[in-house]
């Protein structure tokens, strides 16, 4: 039954089943009552959270091609190399290509006395007979793609200089440009290049003859189609997912991050060492083009401040950078950086896990609270419109560093109200200083080497949607002890989360369900933010295409996007408990709809008329629905969308047909059964009359 016949033969057919998938399995009974709604799906429900983790942004979204452009490291032969320290759990540091000396290792020295930009740049010694100068491998080139760049110089106005792209080991395998002279002053000389053939490990070389030494204060290579920095393709793709918000611009990065060091004309920001990450990062991203990448790609910003090393006043300047009139003081700055309109920023996060002992800046769950309320304290004195997000977490995600625990709402009870529940420390604490809590959550797929293949995809798929649903049973906790949250409207954003390990069909079928519980809870969970936006893309140096998770977020963000209005999905078939647990961190509760072994959720549209019905079936079995409308009538035909691929491990890779796919196709008016296809996320739509029973 688990062949790629099977496969296609459930993809066939969707409707009325035949005697042979009669055979196959039984029905499963699903029961939607278009009476019993829930709050319609906010534009923020497919968000994107977004981190500069080492080379993460610069490598994916970041149109810059050479890393460490403005000389944090010394420019010296690999013997001498000092490696990054470790991070605070004691990962290594993030290992960037080098800029290398050209013409012997003394052939550069860094000069710290008088440096363009930081604290030091290198000084080439020419000669006239051997180039002399530096250089940086490892750049990915497309054949025939112009790529545009600069250098900044100063001199002797003996030195000739040349910049060569080199992309083969043939004599025609490279491009130079002869620089104008170099003077005491620095200058920024541009080129241009278009290599003739595809290469990834091209050279990027500056270097020079003559007499005399020239300096060079920062360098920079882009494809000449970026947008205002960032790449064109990853940011299309971005924009294709109507996310609705991105979370940014951090992260653990940003409690170590002065957001001030960041504003200007990017090569005179001088770099910085991240320490969260233990990772150089060149602070060419500072504010003003977060908020540009969030035009581009269609998105509103929801701005993180820095609360670990960061103060009140700091966070209160970023309001009025980002949100200020052009006549206050940091509007003015902003101003004067190109920017005079406000961007008027919404939603602003104090902090980011706070709790954690990995974090910069780690305080008790009291003295936090004091913090976060003069944050908001001060941020509202600037601008009173702020939706302000606090930085909870339940109680099922904190425990001592050294305790693993598979968490259930009786183990964490003794926990509520206690250093352990910061959700709890925000409502107790900082009342009325908050809109909104943030939580965080992250899985990790675990083998079942003794599960047999059904229950191992089963459960494996299963896993992460659990974590959403333990959030949920704890926020109704936090309702009863706290009844005022409703009046409120306080409500929740996960505004981190993931599923790490494979990108590929089995884990679409896991990001599938863990939408579907979102959609469960939307009269109180109201954003969410995917770690990262970038990982919904595969992305290479020269290309980049939607990945398999990316698809689902597209799927479900176009079927059951703002304004769809969930419904009650009911059945005789609850979730099963899990028969092959495994490792920790995964919280005992059973998310799903009552439709085992199936996972069904129900919206009307946004104007009521059209039903959308999606169902995962993560078996390798074609399953038939016996669907029962409650207080709806289908009117009609409608139209079946099937998000699958032809094997589990089918994924999305640039340069490559798509494993990963969604098809259409017509879908006749339902009688009492549906068949979801086997390894699919399938949504039905249908036109309907309401309030018919």
């Amino acid at each position: 039954m688990r062949t790629g016949w099977m496969i296609a033969a459930g993809l066939f057919c969707a409707i009325a089943a035949t005697p042979a998938i009669a055979e196959a399995a039984e029905p499963v009974k699903v029961t939607i009552d278009g009476a019993s709604r829930s709050a319609p799906v906010t534009k923020y429900e497919y968000g994107m959270f977004i981190e500069p983790i080492g080379g993460l942004v610069a490598r994916t979204l970041w149109a810059e091609m050479l890393d460490d452009r403005k000389f944090y490291y010394p420019v010296v032969a690999p013997a001498l190399d000092t490696p990054p320290p470790l991070n605070a759990e004691g990962r290594p540091g993030v290992t960037y290509r080098k800029w290398r000396p050209v013409g012997g290792d003394d052939a550069v020295v860094m000069d710290t006395k008088t440096p363009y930009v930081g604290t030091q740049s290198p000084r080439v010694a020419v000669d006239r007979s051997v180039r002399r100068g530096i250089s940086q491998s490892g750049i990915g080139l497309a054949k025939g793609k112009r790529y545009d760049g600069y250098v900044l110089l100063s001199g002797d106005p003996d030195a000739q200089i040349e910049v060569t792209l080199v992309w083969g080991p043939g004599p025609s395998d490279r491009q130079t440009v002869a620089l104008p002279s170099p003077s005491g002053d620095w200058k920024r000389s541009p080129f241009s290049f278009t290599p003739t053939a595809d290469a990834s490990d091209a050279r990027l070389e500056i270097t020079g003859l003559g007499s005399g030494s020239f300096r060079i204060g920062a360098v920079s290579l882009m494809p000449s189609d970026n947008i205002r920095g960032w790449r064109a393709d990853a940011t299309t793709i971005a924009r294709s997912l109507n996310s609705g918000m991105w979370r940014l611009p951090g992260g653990n990065f940003l409690s170590n991050w002065d957001w001030h060091g960041a504003l200007g004309p990017r090569d005179l920001r001088a770099p910085m060492f991240d320490h969260a990450w233990s990772a150089m990062q060149p602070n060419d991203i500072g504010l003003d083009e977060w908020m540009d990448l969030t035009r581009i790609i269609g998105v509103e910003p929801y701005v993180t401040v820095d609360a670990g090393l960061g103060d009140a006043n700091s966070a209160a300047e970023e309001v009025e950078y980002l949100n200020g009139p052009s006549t206050s003081v940091w509007g003015a700055r902003r101003a004067a950086n190109g920017h005079p309109e406000p961007y008027g920023v919404k939603f602003w996060n104090i902090g980011n896990e706070p709790y954690g002992w990995w974090q910069i800046g780690k305080t008790s769950l009291d003295y936090f609270m004091i913090k976060h309320n003069a944050f908001a304290k001060a941020m509202r004195a600037v601008d009173p419109t702020i939706t302000l997000i606090g930085s909870g977490a339940m109680p099922d995600q904190l425990h001592p560093r050294d305790v693993q625990e598979n968490a259930s709402l009786e183990s964490i009870a003794p926990k509520f109200g206690t250093e352990q529940d910061w959700t709890g420390g925000l409502l107790a604490k900082a009342w009325g200083n908050f809109d909104g809590v943030s939580e965080h959550w992250y899985d990790r797929p675990e083998k079942r080497p003794n599960a047999p293949a059904d229950a191992e995809l089963m459960e494996y798929a299963r896993a992460p949607s659990n974590q959403v649903r333990m959030k949920a049973e704890e926020w109704k906790i936090y309702e009863r002890r706290f009844p005022a949250m409703k009046d409120r409207k306080i409500f929740l954003s996960i505004d981190e989360y993931a599923y790490f390990g494979e990108v590929n069909l089995k884990s679409a079928l896991a990001y599938a369900m863990v939408l579907q519980e979102m959609l469960r809870h939307t009269d109180f969970l109201t954003m969410a933010a995917f770690t990262t936006g970038a990982s919904t893309m595969d992305i290479t140096p020269t290309g980049s295409t939607l990945n398999s998770t990316g698809a689902v977020f597209k799927f479900y963000g176009e079927h059951f996007g703002a304004g769809a209005i969930p419904v009650a999905v009911l059945g005789g078939s609850e979730q099963p408990e899990p028969r092959y647990p495994v490792g920790y961190a995964h919280p005992k509760v059973r998310a799903g709809s009552p439709t085992y072994p199936l996972d069904v959720v129900a919206a009307l549209g946004p104007d009521g008329k059209t039903l959308r019905i999606g169902v995962v079936n993560a078996t390798f079995d074609p399953q038939p629905v016996n669907l029962d409308l409650k207080a709806l009538a289908v009117r009609g035909a409608g139209r079946r969308w099937v998000l699958t691929g032809t094997s589990l491990e089918a994924a999305n890779k640039v340069g490559a047909p798509a494993g990963v796919t969604v098809t259409a196709s017509a879908a006749p008016r339902p009688g009492p059964r549906l068949v979801a296809p086997p390894l699919s996320a399938t949504v039905f739509e249908f036109p309907v009359s309401v309030g018919v029973r």
